[in-house]
């Protein structure tokens, strides 16, 4: 059974797990052991989760699957892009799941309720950062019909920046 819910501080500690094992799994190739584990204890602890989990802005959604968290994701409504003309755009600022969970297509689940979610909200299209050398992803999100806009150095470190696309999807709310 498969279930997503709107993430409170209660999630906090999932969150924390699934996105430090997430995170190195998907980037451990991007850099050194050592600015791989700086950029995870400083984004996934239980303060830095709790203040994203507390500001308004910030939209956490849990996958859960048979009641075990299985993933999360994590969009900001009304984000604008320099590359993109209209303002009212979400930005998809974490999509994460466990490895374990990727053949049951949970990914793709929780990629279209994000897309749901801000049709409802009215956005015209959803943008996002991805790792140039994640090869999964990029995959994925063009699978989902996303479409590379830019690319920029993702900050890792103060000693580390990898190369990521801009992606855009176009809700279609014209």
């Amino acid at each position: 059974m498969i279930s997503i819910t709107k993430a409170t501080e209660k999630d906090c500690k999932a969150i924390v797990h699934i996105g430090y094992i997430a995170v190195e799994e998907a980037h451990r190739d991007s850099c050194r052991e050592e600015d791989m584990i700086t950029f995870l204890e400083t984004n996934y602890n239980d303060i830095a989760i709790t203040e994203e989990l507390n500001d308004a802005k910030n939209v956490y959604h849990i996958i859960n699957y048979n009641g075990e968290p299985a993933g999360f994701s994590k969009i900001i409504l009304n984000t604008e892009h320099v590359n993109i003309a209209a303002k009212n755009v979400t930005k998809l600022d974490r999509i994460y799941l466990l490895k374990e969970f990727y053949d049951l297509k949970l990914g793709y689940e929780l990629m279209k309720f994000n897309i749901d979610f801000s049709k409802k909200y009215n956005q015209a299209g959803i943008w996002l950062f991805t790792w140039v050398g994640n090869t999964r992803a990029v995959n994925f999100y063009h699978k989902a019909g996303f479409k590379v806009i830019g690319d920029h150095k993702f900050k890792v470190t103060e000693t580390h920046y990898n190369e990521n696309h801009h992606m855009y999807l176009d809700n279609g709310n014209d």
